[in-house]
């Protein structure tokens, strides 16, 4: 129980307890918080007005320093704010520090250290592979012997709402004689998810899919905005470059791995068996329900649990050659997509190439997106007690460039 007045289908029940920075008011500071219900619990104020041992770690307006305090210290936390809020001697006293969520504005919730991106849905890359080659029928030979992923722009991750301006670069469509230079064509999205490391490693050293947990804090919502005219153009022999590296966008508010416990499923069977040291003794496939909004009407709904590789199996491999994590790493599933048309993670996809539109209410029909188009994914998962635990909304609106 809670002195909190919380709608039971509230996303941001105790259950869940996310993490993310704000200001208010007009006001430049920027505070860590928690959103609980209708409102944002001043993480900041509230920790210092208690004088909890870990409120040294929440005063420089981002997340960096408690992501590295690690496990013992995220559980001391989540720990004191459930007792805060279901505490009633503790209520006047935080009355003060809950800003209502609308008055708010959400930042980046990190300092980003690197970012990586992977490619591990099944579905997405047996698509994009019939989509380039129509007669294609396999997946590369080496994708699932391992997790492929590319290492991205971690000065361009960006914090939901930020306007992404269309790309320039060079294109060349299949029947053009020569390159072009211009604006991109086929901007486009992926729906993903990021998962936020806290705790390093030291170079040299590989971190066990076992060790997830220990450096892993949480997670959050990604669109991984691309431009696929300029990536076509580029990728061959060295993978994605300009094509993805001028924004990816991420969710304000980092739900701890510890609020997904009820979320947890069995990953896809895996032939052939991964090699050693991408086998896990644990369940971490996640049971998110995604969906993906283009000018408001919803285009798609992409089912997480579905992802062939797993968030500890990207980490162990992302390590395995003795990379170093840093506080602040990102590194995202890739495009999430499901086997159905309803499931796709990206207009690519939804429009197959852009030989087929696909309509929106009222008659309107995209391939890939225009300006002035806004994009919103959102998420939740299962929790205790048939709660849902809400992720909130990254978003983005696309502005000529």
């Amino acid at each position: 129980m809670t002195w909190l007045d919380l709608a039971d289908d509230t996303p941001f029940g105790l259950d869940n307890l996310p993490y993310g920075v704000f200001s208010a008011g007009g006001a430049p500071e920027r505070r860590i918080g928690v959103p609980v219900g209708d409102h944002v619990l001043d993480l900041t104020a509230a920790a210092a007005g208690t004088a909890a041992a870990f409120a040294p770690l929440l005063t420089g307006g981002v997340l960096n320093p408690l992501l590295a305090a690690g496990p013992a210290t995220w559980r001391d936390v989540r720990a004191s704010v459930t007792e805060w809020l279901t505490e009633r001697r503790y209520a006047d006293q935080l009355r003060p520090h809950l800003v209502p969520l609308a008055e708010v504005t959400t930042h980046l919730a990190f300092d980003v250290a690197d970012y990586v991106d992977f490619y591990s849905s099944e579905h997405h890359a047996l698509n994009a592979g019939k989509i380039f080659r129509p007669d294609a029928t396999e997946l590369p030979p080496n994708w699932k012997h391992l997790p492929i992923g590319y290492h991205g722009r971690a000065g361009t991750v960006v914090a939901s709402g930020t306007p992404v301006v269309r790309p320039h670069g060079q294109r060349k469509p299949r029947a053009a004689d020569a390159p072009s230079f211009g604006p991109s064509q086929r901007l486009d999205i992926e729906a993903e998810v990021g998962f936020v490391v806290g705790v390093p490693s030291a170079p040299g050293t590989r971190v066990s899919t076992a060790d997830f947990a220990d450096h892993v804090f949480g997670v959050c919502l990604v669109n991984d905005w691309s431009a696929r005219d300029i990536q076509a153009w580029e990728y061959q022999p060295l993978g994605p470059f300009l094509g993805k590296s001028f924004a990816t966008s991420v969710s304000p508010w980092i739900v701890p791995l510890a609020a997904l416990e009820h979320a947890r499923v069995d990953g896809p069977t895996q032939d052939p068996e991964p090699f050693e040291y991408l086998r896990t003794g644990e369940k971490w496939g996640l049971e998110l329900a995604m969906e993906v909004r283009l000018n408001g009407h919803l285009v798609s709904s992409p089912p997480f649990a579905t992802q062939y590789w797993t968030a500890p199996q990207q980490l162990a491999h992302m390590t395995i050659n003795g990379a170093s994590l840093r506080t602040g790493d990102l590194f995202a599933s890739g495009t999430v997509t499901g086997p159905e048309r309803d499931q796709r993670g990206s207009f690519l996809e939804l429009s197959w190439g852009g030989r087929e539109p696909f309509e929106l209410p009222g008659g309107v029909t995209r391939t890939f997106l225009e300006d002035g188009d806004e994009v919103v994914i959102s998420a939740t998962a299962p929790g205790p007690g048939g709660t849902r635990i809400g992720f909130g909304d990254v978003r983005g609106t696309v502005v000529a460039g």
